[in-house]
């Protein structure tokens, strides 16, 4: 049998196609071996974002991009305690930096986000007033001028609507006299906020509710000029007209009446009247009257505290 036998110059072809076959497999074995453009790019911002928060060294202490990006984190978790003492961190040290103006806008919405609502504790809704006026006073003309002057105005709405909310709960309890004090300070501080023509409205029903009824006339009349359009505007109309055809027997009068002897059980007040004195010594000024105080009242100097962790 004869056999045939490559030429010598099949040789440089087989060599040629060896070398492609074995580029071929290099190359397809390098690309699934890569990492993917996309993970690799997830992969460093995180390394980015966990970089901010590790270690302490002096440049990362310093550094007013670093403090920035680490207050920014903390805003963004909802870790606005952290925030602020990140943004407060900035402006000690870099006060004439480009950021500093926002630094200070981002001390004020992180003490509005504390705020958990107008039945909680208003301290920070307070400060942030307070945060937003300095910014106003310390970088005058700002970006962010416009902006602070704004959010003053809503967490004054918020304030008001913490002040009714209070004042309701205190009527809701009886307690008519620290309730008209609440409401009256709506009508001094808030006169133009929405809540105003309700508070109006409550501090009627509790100079009623104290027998007062000339008073509650004034702010009934009141109510029923300046906001006819109220949803307590018609109820208003009917206690005005209820209050012109008869008055109510004066719950005041009852409660000045001269106390009974020292040996007589019932000297004490009871804890409703308590209630109704605390927090309002001295009087306090309405106008042109003035509400009872508790002395008048025949009260004493007491105070109670309430649920809401306030002065009753």
């Amino acid at each position: 049998m004869i056999r045939a036998f490559p030429s010598f110059t099949d040789a440089p072809r087989r060599a040629t196609a060896l070398g492609l076959c074995m580029a071929v497999f290099c190359v397809t074995t390098a690309c699934s071996s890569t990492p993917k453009p996309q993970d690799t790019a997830k992969k460093a911002l995180s390394g980015t974002d966990e970089q901010i928060f590790l270690g302490d060294t002096i440049e990362k202490n310093y550094d007013p991009n670093v403090i920035m990006k680490r207050g920014e984190a903390f805003f963004e978790k909802e870790e606005y305690t952290e925030a602020i003492v990140e943004y407060n961190h900035f402006l000690d040290l870099h006060r004439t930096h480009t950021l500093a103006s926002y630094a200070a806008f981002r001390i004020g919405e992180s003490q509005m986000k504390r705020a958990k609502g107008i039945d909680r504790d208003p301290e920070p809704v307070q400060k942030a007033i307070d945060s937003f006026e300095r910014l106003r006073k310390d970088f005058q003309g700002s970006r962010y001028d416009g902006q602070a002057l704004q959010k003053i105005q809503e967490c004054h709405d918020l304030l008001a609507q913490m002040h009714l909310f209070v004042g309701q709960f205190y009527y809701r309890r009886g307690s008519y006299l620290a309730a008209a004090h609440r409401f009256e300070q709506i009508m001094k501080l808030y006169p133009d906020k929405s809540v105003a023509p309700d508070a109006l409205y409550f501090l009627a029903l509790s100079y009623h509710d104290l027998g007062a009824d000339d008073w509650a006339s004034e702010q009934l009349t009141l109510l029923a000029e300046k906001y006819p359009s109220n949803a307590h505007a018609g109820e208003g109309k009917s206690l005005l007209a209820k209050i012109g055809s008869g008055k109510s027997a004066p719950l005041l009068a009852k409660q000045t009446e001269p106390a009974s002897s020292a040996n007589s059980p019932t000297a004490a007040p009871s804890g409703n009247q308590l209630s109704l004195a605390a927090g309002l010594l001295p009087s306090v000024p309405t106008g042109s009257f003035r509400l009872p105080s508790a002395s008048a009242l025949g009260l004493g100097q007491s105070f109670v505290s309430c649920r809401l962790g306030a002065w009753c």
